[in-house]
This record gives C-alpha cells, sequence and structure tokens, in this order.
C-alpha cells in the first residue's frame, strides 16, 4: 500500500452519504488526537503516521499506523486484531478479522472506539504486535 498524496479534505469533502462524511470528519479529529499525526490519503484509506510489516512468513509491506476508510455502508476501521477488543458496549458495529465495520459513529461509545485504536497505535509503537515485526517509517 502506497500514500498517495491526495487532498483529505477533498477526500472527505466527497464522501457519500452525509452520515459517512460526517463521520469521517469525528474520525479524522479523533485519530489526530490519538496519534498526533496528521492524515494522508493510502488510496481511499485515511491514515496517520506509517509503517513496515514483516511476517515471519516472509510477507511484508507499508500502511499506516491508524487508520479508517469512509466507505457507503459503513466507516471501516482498520485495526490489528478486532477479535482482541472487548466491544461487547461498544454499540451497533460488526467486524472482520482486522476490522470494526461502524454504520453510525453517533450511535457507539467513542471512548471505547478511542480506546481500542489508541491502544492498537502504541502496540505498534512499541513493536508489541504479537505475529509480525512493526517498524514505524513516519
Amino acid at each position: 500500500m502506497e500514500k498517495t498524496g491526495g487532498s483529505v479534505a477533498a477526500f472527505i469533502a466527497g464522501v457519500t452519504p452525509e452520515k459517512r462524511r460526517r463521520d469521517a470528519e469525528t474520525m479524522v479529529a479523533m485519530m489526530r488526537e490519538i496519534t498526533g499525526r496528521e492524515p494522508e490519503l493510502w488510496g481511499t484509506i485515511v491514515g496517520f503516521g506509517s509503517c513496515h510489516y514483516r511476517y515471519p512468513t516472509g510477507t511484508e509491506g507499508d500502511v499506516p499506523i491508524a487508520a479508517f476508510a469512509p466507505r457507503k455502508q459503513a466507516t471501516t476501521v482498520y485495526l490489528l486484531d478486532a477479535g482482541a477488543h472487548d466491544f461487547a458496549d461498544l454499540g451497533p458495529h460488526t467486524t472482520g478479522a482486522g476490522c470494526l465495520y461502524l454504520k453510525d459513529l453517533e450511535a457507539v461509545d467513542t471512548d471505547i472506539l478511542r480506546d481500542a485504536i489508541a491502544t492498537d497505535y502504541r502496540r505498534v509503537l512499541d513493536g508489541d504486535t504479537g505475529y509480525a515485526a512493526y517498524t514505524v517509517t513516519d
């Protein structure tokens, strides 16, 4: 994955529906506060910071340290392992292996969301991911 260098503000301004755009604006503010970094576009993913990962199998690449994507159906929040977090009291959501899907950010407990993002962010910075080596590159 590579940074595309586009304007995050212009990208978010074009997000539809309106609820997803509102959620994207909230996510940018939240992730900026958590990471202390400015958002950058990685295609249609809004990322904060970057790192290089390497799995024991030899697979490697570059990814944002923290990221989300405003999709039409839901906002996708990228996590190291969504199943490792306790989302029982989060509110309406679904999860995939490394993704948390939120249809309406106003309907979830943002303290729980913030904690999950901050925990994973710190784990990458500390190199404590449990399964892959991450090296922060910016």
